[in-house]
């Protein structure tokens, strides 16, 4: 900088800034020429978005024609004046309320305490007060499905906490300052000292760090795909207490996914939210860097035949994955066969077989030998009418349809669990509407009792042939869940789709808020294990409290703690406290999705599709305080518990009691 050039620190065109105007949730793309590029500016006089700063450039002319001097780099969150090209100080507090609106960063202590100390009530620039992390998102035309999607993986803890501290990964040397100003406290100490860490070559990278995580591998912020970065910069938008505005708009994500999606969930297209949670779950565990599980299409088809795949490893997986145990009966209609046929007749199975006057060891047997004499009073003559009666018999034998059943064994994991609803009544009320029956969730769940067999054939309505040969008449399934991961998703079809239109099942399927046992349909490997007493914690040495924590995921408080008393005193307020619930199998509800329709939609005489002309809502639970709040687009209201049980669920998302959101050990360390 030159003795000619303004200071940085005293710029003067600091107060010609309208944040009134600024909107930072739309992708970064220049208005004159539509590119986008690493290298986009916003004008922080008229919020528009600019390419590039130096001479001939978009921004260049647009700070001369229209005398608008202060710009932001939208990417790296650098203040800049133009055309006199000089960066302004990052230490101005002025600035700072549009770094923390453009790039919202978390520090491992407030991600901590956001379900606990989130209880206060903050203002926009317009005044309109809001709750963060419940905050309305807006429908760009049909993407409803998404925003409820959004709400509800806002709120799992373990998801939220870890894209909310995802960017600290990654952090320039240069911003460092900058960044400990912001989140530092009001006696000027550095709370964020706890992501911070040594680096290398100006980089921090981000390892497990916790043995109870050593299966889940993740790449640095910077190589996460961009539905990845879209979908951590969209939550910690709405977990932002320095909004510009008390609402969300997820243009960015819903650009990411039009492309990952090859338009598939697209402005305008509505879409269901079950398919999209599924797909939207597969590109997050890809994106931060989980594995894609290849597998191969010959499965080996023997009796009883056992097999594992393995998991992926990622925030994804460690939250939402079980283990399901699955076997398929198929009956199969085909010809018995030459070789079937033989074998049967030599062992004298039917009575046909048992008139031969003697056992056929050879099919050669069954052939005219080139010796034998078939003329008129030969010796040859009775043994070759005995084996042309045999030869009959085979041949009888071989072209007989034959039922053949062969049983599967496969255990699989699931990142949510799909439902059956009963089908809906054929009768209708006296104005053509439709009788809404109600069922209970855990009739629902008969599914995964391990006893019942449910048909596949019939949910596909389809018939397929066999690689071996013959027609498949009957294909079965019984599921019998091994464990169940922390965060169950629970997925009720509702829409059907046949030739013509597509069908949506009204039923209302009922369910507790709290409190919902799953024990009875768990078949853990080995039994249910059993809560240890005090006396045996106490006799247990320090690698066994050690190994007690980390297998129920509390390997953050087993290596942070020194002592053998603090660790001894830590696993009995464990045993005591949370492992019971944990053994129980007992879930609180976290979120649910509906989909609700006019009421003209499906009655007698009309044709409308109720996917398209329905809408989704999304209830979510305010951790502190207990309150149930109802989301649907921009619109947050306060609603009753009582309600949520009773109303045309399709997503049910429920999180194990007991359960410890121990994400933030992701970045307790950081390679040097």
């Amino acid at each position: 900088m030159t003795s000619s050039t303004p200071s940085s620190s005293s710029c003067p065109y600091l107060d010609t800034i309208n944040r009134t105007l600024l909107d930072f949730d739309f992708e970064p793309s220049c208005s004159i020429t539509l590119e986008s590029s690493p290298h986009i500016y916003g004008c922080l006089i008229c919020g528009k978005f600019f390419r590039g700063k130096g001479r001939q450039t978009p921004a260049y002319t647009h700070s001369v024609t229209e005398g608008h001097c202060v710009y932001v780099h939208l990417t790296k969150g650098t203040f800049w004046c133009l055309p006199d090209d000089y960066e302004i100080d990052k230490m101005e507090p002025s600035l700072q309320d549009i770094r923390l609106a453009l790039h919202p960063t978390f520090t491992t202590n407030q991600v901590r305490e956001l379900d606990a100390q989130n209880t206060e009530l903050v203002r926009d620039l317009f005044g309109r007060r809001y709750l963060p992390g419940y905050v309305g998102l807006n429908n760009l035309n049909k993407t409803d499905y998404l925003n409820c999607v959004v709400q509800a993986l806002a709120h799992v803890r373990p998801l939220r906490d870890f894209f909310l501290l995802a960017p600290n990964t990654c952090q320039d040397d240069d911003n460092d300052v900058a960044r400990r100003m912001m989140l530092s406290n009001g006696d000027g100490n550095d709370v964020a000292t706890a992501a911070t860490g040594s680096t290398k070559n100006g980089k921090r990278k981000m390892t497990s760090s916790s043995s109870t995580l050593s299966t889940t591998t993740t790449i640095p912020y910077e190589q996460f795909s961009p539905i990845a970065k879209c979908f951590s910069l969209l939550l910690r938008n709405m977990w932002s207490p320095h909004r510009f505005k008390s609402n969300v708009d997820p243009h960015m994500l819903v650009q990411a996914v039009s492309v990952a999606s090859n338009k598939r969930y697209h402005v305008g297209q509505q879409a269901e939210a079950g398919e999209f949670l599924s797909w939207l779950l597969h590109q997050l565990h890809v994106g931060v860097g989980g594995a894609i599980v290849q597998r191969s299409s010959k499965k080996k088809k023997t009796k009883k035949n056992k097999k594992k795949s393995r998991s992926g490893g990622s925030i994804i997986h460690e939250t939402f994955m079980g283990h399901v145990e699955m076997t398929t009966v198929v009956t199969r209609r085909k010809r018995r066969g030459e070789k079937a046929a033989l074998t049967m007749l030599n062992e004298g199975g039917r009575d046909a077989a048992a008139t031969a006057s003697s056992t056929i060891n050879d099919t050669a047997l069954l052939d005219y030998d080139d010796d034998d004499d078939d003329r008129a009073g030969s010796d040859d003559e009775e043994t070759i009418e005995r084996k042309r009666q045999k030869r009959e018999i085979l041949k009888s034998l071989a072209d007989e349809t034959i039922v053949e059943e062969e049983e599967t064994v496969t255990e699989t994991q699931f990142l949510q669990l799909t439902l059956d609803i009963p089908e809906k009544p054929l009768f209708k009320d006296d104005d053509g509407g439709l009788v809404i029956p109600q069922e209970p969730l855990v009739n629902v769940l008969r599914k995964f009792d391990g006893v019942s067999f449910s048909d596949v054939l019939a949910m596909h309505q389809q018939t397929t042939e066999s690689n071996e040969g013959g027609t498949i008449v009957s294909k079965k399934r019984r599921y019998k869940l091994k464990t169940l991961p922390n965060y169950l998703i629970l997925h009720l079809r509702r829409f059907k789709r046949n030739g013509f239109f597509v069908e949506k099942n009204p039923t209302i399927v009922m369910f507790p808020v709290k409190n919902f046992d799953l024990s009875s349909y768990v078949f853990p490997e080995g039994g249910r294990r059993e809560v240890p007493t005090e006396d045996q914690v106490r006799a247990m040495s320090t690698k066994e409290l050690k190994k007690l924590l980390v297998d129920y995921g509390r390997g953050d408080v087993a290596n942070n703690v020194i002592e053998k008393n603090e660790l001894l005193q830590h696993c009995l307020d464990f045993v005591s406290n949370s492992l019971p619930d944990l053994l129980a199998d007992k879930y609180d509800l976290v979120a649910n999705i509906t989909h609700d329709i006019p009421a003209e939609v499906g009655r007698e005489g009309t044709k409308h599709n109720p996917l398209e002309e329905g809408s989704y809502r999304c209830h979510v639970q305010h951790k502190a305080t207990g309150q149930w709040y109802e989301m649907q687009d921009l619109e947050v209201r306060e609603t009753m518990p009582q309600l949520i049980g009773v109303s045309e669920s399709y997503i049910l998302i429920f999180e194990r009691k007991g359960a410890v959101s121990s994400t933030t050990s992701y970045f307790d360390r950081w390679d040097t």
